[in-house]
């Protein structure tokens, strides 16, 4: 990888001193850290050909306008990288109150980026009756369709002093019922939690679906499931 790096434009100008494999490692990209005139950057190296580089990045531009995601620098789909400033930041698996607020507040802020394009189809096979009934939920509810994250399970959120998103390659136009349901499942937020999350992100009760919120909960723990089962 260095010496891609080296002979990359990007990095012309540059002296590269570090290349660092990191060790905690997805399942569509190989994520560098790349030290370069004492400048941070993260390098991924993409491992999948089946999703839409281009839309990733544009979508991440956005959320870097409004603080929630990485400066990203380069995409280079010759050599199937995207290099992005890197962010400092922790992985949290339990969330207090103050995260939760501030969670919900910048999650707002992604839903509320206008972004126009269609809505992505979820596909479950082998659909037990839970998954059938919650469809059958989403499809009778209103539709609040939002460019979301897709993806929000702890290994993609950073806390330091703010919040931010990283992995954007599944972020696309979806119901913010989606993005909310994974927070209270990868999270395993109680009910007292999972009440304040939603309070601190709709600001008004009477604004909350409760009942599509548990339909778009049993969809995503389904969705997990099945993609585990697929990698």
């Amino acid at each position: 990888m260095i010496q891609l790096l080296k002979a990359h434009p990007f990095y012309s100008d540059k002296k590269i001193d570090s290349c660092m494999l990191l060790e905690n490692q997805g399942y569509c990209n190989e994520n560098y850290l790349v030290v370069a005139n004492d400048t941070k950057y993260i390098v991924r190296k993409f491992l999948r050909n089946d999703i839409d580089r281009k839309l990733e990045y544009n979508i991440q531009t956005f959320a870097y306008m409004v603080s929630i995601a990485a400066e990203p620098l380069v995409l280079d789909e010759k050599n199937n990288l995207m290099i992005s400033k890197f962010l400092e930041g922790i992985h949290k698996s339990k969330l207090d109150k103050e995260d939760l607020k501030i969670l919900a507040f910048l999650l707002s802020k992604l839903h509320s980026i206008e972004y126009k394009k269609f809505p992505i189809n979820i596909k479950i096979k082998n659909q037990s009756r839970a998954v059938q009934k919650s469809f059958e939920t989403i499809e009778h509810s209103p539709k609040e369709y939002v460019l979301c994250h897709n993806d929000l399970n702890p290994n993609n959120i950073l806390f330091s002093e703010t919040i931010h998103f990283i992995d954007w390659e599944y972020a696309g136009v979806n119901d913010r019922y989606f993005d909310l349901a994974s927070v209270c499942i990868e999270f395993k937020l109680n009910k007292e939690d999972e009440v304040y999350f939603l309070r601190s992100y709709f600001l008004n009760e009477n604004k909350i679906n409760y009942k599509k919120l548990k339909a778009y909960k049993v969809i995503y723990s389904a969705l997990c499931k099945q993609w585990f089962e697929n990698n």
